[in-house]
């Protein structure tokens, strides 16, 4: 199977923009991936409708930008239902951006892969002690702010330390409520 790659962030962001999209990459990424860890069912399609609610009023996106989402969505799909069960935070590069842009792009994916777990609903669930921490872990990094006039090297260092957080926190939130692929080996046995 050959692994979805999204585009640089710029370029992406260049994409959304141009496409009279008010949504970021971080927050295009972060919303998709809220919604898989949240539950969503892994039905092709079913999750663009509220990604048209959510980000521009039910409207569809241009051609472009919605392939765009799908490379997203496929890209998170395999990610958090393969066996590595790994999940990429898409925010600018460190090479490109300054870690100002890193910090603010992180807090739209934080604060997108929250509503996309409240869009799928947590309510009426008993939530884990693991999976309610890890949600008010994630509210707390939200409000992460970088200090312009500091050691913009240190907190570049932290920043780092934050996003491996953020990755861990998702996927708890995921290992508990996200939709899983069936296997062979999850199909019930019968017995005659």
């Amino acid at each position: 199977m050959t692994e979805t790659r999204l585009p640089a962030y710029a370029k992406t962001a260049e994409i959304l923009t141009a496409d009279s999209l008010a949504v970021t990459p971080a927050e295009m990424h972060g919303l998709i991936a809220g919604m898989l860890s949240g539950g969503l069912a892994l039905e092709e399609g079913s999750w663009l409708t509220m990604l048209y609610d959510y980000t521009n009023q039910g409207m569809g996106w241009p051609t472009e930008s919605k392939t765009l989402a799908m490379q997203s969505y496929h890209q998170l799909k395999t990610q958090l239902t393969g066996t590595d069960l790994d999940l990429d935070i898409y925010v600018p590069d460190d090479e490109h951006s300054g870690v100002v842009a890193r910090a603010e792009a992180l807090v739209e994916w934080i604060n997108t892969f929250l509503a996309g777990v409240g869009l799928i609903g947590t309510k009426g669930r008993k939530l884990s002690k693991d999976v309610t921490e890890a949600l008010s872990d994630l509210k707390e990094v939200a409000q992460l702010g970088i200090d312009e006039d500091g050691d913009l090297q240190e907190q570049a260092d932290l920043l780092e330390q934050v996003v491996e957080h953020v990755r861990v926190c998702s996927l708890v939130v995921h290992a508990e409520l996200g939709a899983r692929l069936e296997t062979d080996d999850e199909t019930p046995k019968t017995r005659h």
